[in-house]
């Protein structure tokens, strides 16, 4: 296993942290987005999600993380009925409301960004 792959994961700390600023409940369930009734089992599951997905080197940090029903992170991650960029867009939109400063940049795993901000 490569050494950065302990960045990519969310610590107990980091999934704590992410589950209390969401409120144990998943971001897209909060807002009602495209819920529908045969689905209910698989949004009583809450799994965390990375925004920036670890396969692009996304980092397993709060401000990269939020609370996802099965249901919604299952659509997010697959893609098939077409959401996902809308989804994406409403995940960035819900971090930037608590990091209004941290970019995307800023979520991703670099081994050499200190020599890049020179």
């Amino acid at each position: 296993m490569a050494k950065y792959t302990k960045y990519l994961e969310f610590s107990t700390k980091e999934r704590v942290a992410i589950k209390e600023r969401d409120n144990y409940r998943c971001i897209f369930c909060q807002i009602g987005y495209k819920m529908p009734p045969a689905a209910v089992l698989e949004m009583d599951i809450t799994d965390i999600m990375h925004y920036i997905p670890r396969s692009s080197m996304g980092l397993g940090i709060r401000q990269n993380g939020a609370v996802g029903c099965r249901y919604h992170h299952h659509m997010m991650d697959n893609g098939s009925s077409g959401d996902r960029k809308e989804m994406l867009e409403m995940f960035k939109s819900y971090l930037d409301e608590f990091y209004p400063d941290f970019t995307d940049r800023d979520r991703k795993y670099d081994k050499w960004r200190f020599l890049k901000d020179e």
